[in-house]
């Protein structure tokens, strides 16, 4: 198993808890959270591996995709009350997925064989778009709409992996840039950082 193939299970099992949490308590129900944890989980992997032509998409060709999706909800479903008590929960989960997605969707780009520009972007979609739908679902404005620095975030992560590709072991670089990007998420919920506002001029 390398470490690509961990972080992205890792990855897949924090956004299926992540899914399921953004359900408000009066709309919870087993299915629509386990639905939600499962289009959270696979929504950016999968867009990637289309954009990519990769075929079949990863969840589809390996079953133990599904039993990390499996694992997140169940996870959140019976546990649900000690998982809420932590700070901030959707946060951490959601912290945690998009910066292990961000450095896979980069790495499995790589290795496709796509210039470095196109794999930065394509971390960052593998990283976001799984919160596109999650926040869709859960009719929620998806977060990067927000002001909010969020695939800035996972955008700096993937170009940081991307500068130390050739000087760093890839384990280290790996943790590096995923650090990177839990690092700024940090700060700016710490420090209410905002993207400027597009405004038109009066």
């Amino acid at each position: 198993m390398t470490i690509q193939y961990l972080a992205e299970l890792a990855g897949t099992y924090f956004f299926a808890i992540s899914g399921v949490l953004a359900i408000d308590d009066k709309d919870r129900n087993w299915f629509g959270a386990t639905f939600t944890g499962f289009v959270t989980a696979i929504g950016g992997g999968s867009l990637r591996d289309i954009l990519l032509g990769s075929h079949p998409l990863i969840w589809i060709d390996d079953i133990y995709f599904l039993y990390a999706i499996l694992l997140g909800v169940v996870t959140s479903l019976v546990f649900f009350n000690w998982v809420l008590k932590l700070r901030k929960t959707m946060i951490l989960f959601d912290m945690a997925g998009i910066a292990l997605f961000t450095i896979v969707g980069v790495e499995k780009s790589l290795s496709l064989g796509v210039r470095p520009e196109i794999a930065a972007l394509m971390g960052v979609f593998t990283a976001v778009m799984g919160g596109v739908i999650r926040d869709t679902l859960t009719n929620k404005t998806p977060i990067i709409f927000s002001k909010e620095v969020y695939a800035t975030a996972c955008l700096a992560g993937a170009i940081l992996y991307l500068i130390l590709e050739s000087s760093v072991s890839r384990v280290e670089n790996f943790l590096l840039s995923a650090g990177l990007i839990v690092l700024i998420r940090i700060l700016v919920i710490r420090f209410n950082i905002e993207l400027p506002s597009l405004k038109a001029k009066q």
